[in-house]
């Protein structure tokens, strides 16, 4: 097929062209006497992306996953008990790796559509006078189902209650794309990964750890070596990095830091938003309804959209790739088949975001569907062409 691949799944994004030259560089030495020049000043500006002052900034070459085993090992010991929810596949995925690791996890489960139960989390450590639970899980944006948690209510329901356990927060599909204050906050772990908002290939798991995580660390006990925190801390102080780090990779993330803060992260939360609306425009004018169960919980990096019983999410995602050239998510889990998503986080504008709505529409068209052409493509284009004064005001 002629042309581009049109990527509308929530990760990973797109890579715009001047983060590709900054990656496509010649190989250097990692051991050099002025690398600190280069990355103390990247670890400083990757803060700014947390809004954190306090807290220090990890790199590890690895996924999110890692960035999850890294949070995990460096402040919990062998059976300690921590309180999840499982609403999606990546928080579920986030409670499987703890299980394995042998912590004592509580886990509240909660229909695929909402997100973080801030009131049932609030009950369950009040009734924890012990304070027997030592960590409480998080996912700011669950991508399988287009969910997006208040973090923020949820520390002030911790606070509340006056409980102590450190918050650990999942951030892949959100930090760089929606509002996150990991001070304000109060929050103890925050994992990302550099393939969503940051707009990089996969490859390195972008976190940082509060003061309190850091002191927990020192006397965690849970087996780690790779993702030590000590070690990291001791040569990250100096500008350097334990072990091979990914230089091209770290390169590129110097150019993304640098557009995200250009653009401004009020005005890139504000983007997103608007984008996203788009899209839920396009999905009701299509009579189709959203995963996620209301407007609470509407994410504005991902739009999981329902199938109507009877037909087959993939088979669209199948006739969108092989007919159009566009790749749509996929349902995950209890939700295989059923939905399929359209990932609107990273480097997009409006055009973009209309040319995967055109595709999506076509493809489920193709498929059976009851859906009028054209119907979504304008309910998006109306919304996005009266409020443009906001896109523009919003990417000065």
């Amino acid at each position: 097929m002629a042309g581009t691949k049109s990527l509308f799944v929530p990760g990973p994004t797109n890579v715009p062209d001047d983060i590709r030259r900054a990656i496509d560089v010649p190989m250097e030495d990692h051991r050099a006497p002025d690398l600190p020049r280069f990355t103390l000043p990247l670890f400083a500006d990757l803060k700014k992306i947390f809004k954190t002052e306090t807290g220090q900034v990890f790199l590890f070459p690895a996924s999110g996953t890692g960035g999850w085993e890294a949070a995990i090992t460096n402040t919990l010991n062998p059976g300690d008990k921590v309180l999840a929810a499982r609403f999606g596949q990546f928080s579920h995925l986030w409670i499987d790796l703890c299980q394995r690791l042998g912590l004592d996890i509580q886990v509240v489960e909660c229909d695929w559509g909402t997100g973080v139960p801030v009131s049932v989390f609030a009950n369950i450590l009040a009734a924890d006078t012990q304070h027997k639970i030592k960590a409480v899980l998080a996912t700011q944006n669950e991508t399988a189902t287009g969910v997006q948690s208040d973090i923020a209510a949820l520390r002030t329901a911790m606070d509340a209650v006056g409980h102590p356990a450190l918050l650990y927060v999942d951030g892949v599909s959100s930090i760089g794309s929606v509002d996150f204050r990991m001070d304000e906050w109060g929050v103890d772990l925050a994992v990302s990964g550099s393939q969503k908002g940051f707009m990089l290939p996969a490859g390195l798991a972008i976190m940082a750890a509060s003061q309190r995580a850091l002191e927990a660390s020192k006397t965690a006990s849970m087996h780690r070596c790779y993702f030590d925190f000590k070690d990291m801390i001791a040569t990250n102080a100096t500008g350097y990095f334990p072990y091979t780090p990914p230089m091209t990779l770290l390169r590129g993330l110097r150019a993304s830091v640098d557009r995200m803060l250009g653009e401004g992260l009020d005005n890139i939360f504000a983007r997103h938003n608007f984008l996203a609306e788009g899209v839920r425009r396009a999905v009701a004018a299509w009579g189709l309804e959203i995963c996620a169960k209301g407007p609470e919980w509407y994410s504005d990096t991902v739009t999981a959209i329902v199938v109507p019983e009877g037909f087959d999410a993939n088979a669209v995602i199948g006739r969108a790739y092989h007919n159009y050239g566009l790749s749509l998510g996929a349902g995950l889990s209890v939700v295989a088949g059923k939905v399929f998503r359209i990932g609107h986080l990273g480097d997009l504008n409006e055009l973009m975001l209309m040319s995967a709505i055109a595709g999506a529409e076509m493809a489920m068209r193709d498929e059976g569907l009851s859906v009028e052409a054209g119907s979504g493509v304008a309910a998006a284009q109306e919304f996005y062409r009266l409020n443009q004064r906001v896109s523009a005001i919003a990417a000065q």
